[in-house]
């Protein structure tokens, strides 16, 4: 897969990173000469180019891409003629960066295919951590979670089937990890250990009342 990578600042570099570490192929662009050396040794391909000019992204051959990322952070104005820049060149897959409501509704109006919120969907994600035995959070959509959580003292000593989570709890385990070991997929005959460590999918509201159980 070749992917272009617009923005590189935390967010665009660590995203360009690990795209390279799955091996995929990677061009990434900014328009600071000192961010661009900086990232020199860490990506296949990084120029210095201004990505809101469209004769600019077509000598890098940006046409050529399937996919495209742009991770411009607080410069909004870039960040939209970006995106637009890129739907002119008939990009079938573009990703933007968003940094409030407004400015996503812009990016969706312009032609993004998908619009993500990285600081607003990781304060809502640690502030889920925050609560009860919550270890990791994951919102699938606006009602339907995964959440990582410890096992309650209700179900030490039993299989799943035995404790009756779905009927009970109205969520289901997906994966149970022993400390130390690695996650596995739960079947009704997985027995829970004290310590022990599952991934549930549920409700929102059935999951989390269970990641605060005891």
């Amino acid at each position: 897969m070749q992917v272009l990578v617009i923005g590189l600042g935390r967010f665009g570099r660590a995203l360009a990173g690990t795209l390279g570490a799955l091996g995929h192929e990677v061009l990434g662009v900014d328009s600071s000469a000192a961010t661009v050396q900086s990232c020199a040794t860490g990506m296949t391909h990084v120029v210095q180019a201004d990505a809101t000019d469209i004769e600019a992204l077509r000598q890098l051959g940006a046409a050529d891409f399937q996919k495209a990322v742009v991770a411009i952070g607080t410069d909004v104005q870039a960040s939209i003629l970006t995106t637009y820049a890129l739907v002119d060149l008939g990009i079938p897959r573009i990703w933007a960066k968003a940094i409030t409501a407004q400015h996503g509704a812009i990016l969706e109006r312009v032609g993004a295919h998908r619009v993500v919120f990285p600081e607003r969907d990781m304060g809502v994600r640690v502030a889920h951590t925050m609560v009860g035995r919550t270890i990791d959070y994951i919102e699938l959509d606006e009602e339907f979670v995964l959440i990582e959580t410890t096992a309650p003292r209700e179900m030490v000593g039993k299989t799943l089937q035995e404790a009756g989570v779905r009927s009970k709890y109205h969520v289901t385990v997906v994966c149970v990890k022993r400390p130390g070991g690695k996650f596995t997929y739960a079947t009704p005959e997985t027995e829970v250990h004290e310590g022990d460590f599952v991934l549930v999918a549920g409700e929102m509201r059935e999951a989390e009342a269970f990641a605060a159980m005891d």
